[in-house]
């Protein structure tokens, strides 16, 4: 078994990035912008947001937190968007959910430029994805992808399972699998016989946002099982969707939590930032 450790791979891939930005900088006298707007005071949010902001400047990008109260107006908010949108100098925009009831969020999302949509949820980087030419990719499907890569995990004829159906990871996750020539099933909370369809997946993927959900009832002998899942205990401990100690009995590759999926989900945030500073090199 073989714990895959997605915090040394978020921090290997995160050097090689600061590399190729300061490299482009010397080049061209430029430097990719990334601007995450921040409304309201929700504790979580504001955490992810400071992460984002630090992997951003340790990346050598400019990096702006734009932190508005959640007494805004979605006019003003769709605003603030449309100033970045036109602002050359920014080529990533990132408003940190969730939002506050009276704003609508896909409003929100729809408002930003795709081409800096670096959290690949605008509906034009969704149907690119579905239709076999991603552009931009929501971040923590990415960053899976990239470490079945990193550990020569083979996904071609392979059985898939992916537990959750989130535009955020399920659904993307699923189109990338497919992309890679696995063989997908999308499963959730409502799925008869769910033990059972996992037991058949050679990869399987849990996004389901409950803790310890899947035991070693639902894992066969040597799947490769990437756990999604950000949760608390009753003590306040995080663990993820997976009962790990057990299930890490059965698994060829296991990612824990934490140290697994979350700092590659950071990590291809920025990857995603640098591509359309890239991008707009060409224009």
């Amino acid at each position: 078994m073989v714990v895959i450790d997605g915090k040394a791979l978020a921090a290997k891939l995160q050097g090689r990035l600061a590399e190729k930005t300061a490299f482009l900088k010397e080049k061209t006298g430029l430097e990719p912008g990334l601007v995450v707007i921040l409304v309201g005071e929700n504790p979580a949010s504001q955490v992810y947001v400071r992460n984002k902001e630090r992997s951003a400047l340790a990346a050598g990008f400019r990096s702006e937190v734009v932190r508005v109260p959640d007494t805004i107006t979605q006019a003003e908010l769709l605003g603030l968007i449309e100033h970045y949108n036109q602002d050359d100098a920014w080529h990533g925009i990132l408003v940190q959910l969730p939002l506050p009831a009276h704003i609508d969020e896909e409003a929100v999302l729809l408002a930003i430029d795709p081409q800096k949509d670096v959290d690949g949820f605008h509906p034009t980087n969704m149907g690119k994805l579905w239709s076999g030419h991603p552009v931009m990719i929501p971040s923590t499907p990415a960053g899976i992808m990239e470490m079945f890569r990193e550990y020569g995990i083979t996904l071609e004829g392979k059985k898939a399972v992916v537990i959750g159906r989130s535009n955020i990871v399920g659904k993307p996750m699923a189109q990338l699998l497919l992309d890679a020539h696995a063989t997908v099933t999308i499963a959730h909370s409502r799925t008869e016989n769910l033990d059972q369809l996992a037991r058949e997946a050679d990869i399987l993927v849990v996004a389901i946002g409950r803790g310890h959900f899947v035991t070693k009832d639902f894992v066969k002998e040597g799947a490769v099982v990437i756990d999604v899942g950000m949760n608390r205990d009753e003590n306040g401990k995080l663990i993820g969707d997976v009962a790990y100690d057990e299930v890490k009995e059965l698994a060829s590759y296991i990612t824990p939590v934490p140290g697994g999926v979350g700092p590659m989900t950071i990590t291809m945030l920025m990857e995603q930032t640098f591509d359309a500073f890239q991008r707009s090199l060409n224009k």
